[in-house]
């Protein structure tokens, strides 16, 4: 790590200069429990390929509690992971660059070449989108692998919404490059036209639910799916600009989703994995619950949402979600990987869980904690 330290140590220097400056020596005590749950997942990592889908909101989750935090460990491990990985996106036989999932780390590595100031974190990121910007696909979404084979080549499921159009976003920040934002905006308006129920204000997971029913006869909404959906929201806006046409549109929908997820809402604080047959799966779901709590507490922290109205309820999932943190750190209560609501055991976890438990953390910490940095937008990229 003697590299890192050399490089990176400047722009995490500036972090703690700014805690020191903040006051930032009295930390939250719930930083404690952040800290611990991601200390977890180090120290017991998924057997997942590093650069899988499956790993992104944990890697987001290290770099904005290192700037939450001032602890320079969470963000040499983020460093580490990218060298593992060479700073390449991942790969399959069966899929092409095109594959949502397989954008999803890049949001890592677009942020560590911003602090590090290195291209060649972002080389072959760059290289794969230009590619797809020379040749889109279609805007063919339905999800059937017999009347559209490549269908995972587009944003055809309701999870690609975090895969992608922030990655992308952060890609047109490290560079400069427009196109890639642009191109994120255009896809998420198609995706949303196919997916978004305007009457529900939820997304379907993919078009193979559009008829599905629950066992009350409501539509079939996946929790987690749709806690994709608002983590999504948060990542995107974030280097969405404020004068950008289609900002309003984004923002609206932000803010509609969030109007009705607060109704689904649990007496305990949670969510369960079927957001409108909840008394069919009564078992405590965290990752959907984090991704929601992470994406009330951000709306409320940039006065998107009232605080009146959602600050209780952001408290309240809050306090729900430690209690279901072990004494070891480990997150429990997490649904396995799937694509709808399910039954499963109270002790499951998973890295994405994990992850979107310290993004939820980070943004309570600038809610109700003493003076924190929270993640910032990156800065663009000298050449």
């Amino acid at each position: 790590m003697k590299r890192f330290s050399r490089s990176v140590a400047a722009s995490l220097g500036l972090i703690l200069v700014a805690h020191a400056l903040n006051g930032a020596d009295a930390k939250w005590p719930d930083l404690s429990v952040i800290e611990r749950v991601a200390d977890w997942q180090l120290a017991n990592p998924s057997t997942h390929p590093t650069t899988s889908w499956i790993h992104a909101p944990f890697y987001a989750g290290l770099i904005a509690l290192a700037k939450t935090s001032g602890e320079s460990r969470f963000l040499e491990a983020a460093y580490g992971i990218g060298e593992k990985n060479a700073w390449k996106l991942g790969t399959s036989p069966n899929h092409t660059h095109y594959h949502a999932d397989y954008h999803a780390v890049g949001q890592m590595y677009a942020e560590m070449s911003a602090l590090k100031h290195e291209p060649r974190m972002i080389a072959d990121l760059q290289a794969k989108f230009d590619n797809i910007l020379v040749h889109p696909k279609d805007d063919n979404l339905l999800f059937d692998r017999t009347k559209n084979p490549d269908y995972l080549d587009r944003w055809s499921w309701c999870d690609s919404l975090f895969m992608a159009p922030p990655t992308w976003a952060r890609l047109s920040a490290v560079t400069g490059k427009k196109e890639y934002l642009e191109f994120a905006v255009r896809r998420w308006r198609v995706t949303s036209d196919y997916l978004y129920d305007r009457e529900e204000h939820l997304y379907f997971r993919d078009s193979s639910y559009f008829e599905k029913r629950e066992a009350n006869g409501r539509k079939v909404f996946w929790s987690r799916g749709n806690g994709w959906v608002m983590a999504g929201f948060v990542r995107f806006l974030q280097y969405l600009p404020k004068d950008h046409p289609q900002r309003g549109w984004f923002v609206a929908q932000f803010q509609e989703m969030a109007n009705k997820l607060i109704t689904c809402q649990q007496p305990d604080g949670l969510w369960r994995s079927s957001l409108l047959d909840p008394g069919s799966f009564p078992l405590k779901e965290t990752s959907g619950s984090s991704f929601y709590t992470y994406a009330f507490a951000w709306g409320i922290n940039e006065g998107l949402l009232d605080a009146t109205k959602f600050r209780p309820a952001v408290l309240k999932a809050w306090e729900a979600l430690k209690q279901c943190v072990s004494p070891d750190g480990k997150l429990t209560h997490v649904q396995p990987v799937g694509a709808d609501p399910r039954k499963f055991s109270d002790d499951s976890t998973e890295v994405y869980g994990v992850g979107g438990f310290i993004l939820a953390g980070t943004e309570i910490a600038k809610l109700v904690g003493p003076a924190t940095l929270g993640a910032r937008p990156l800065p663009t990229q000298t050449r």
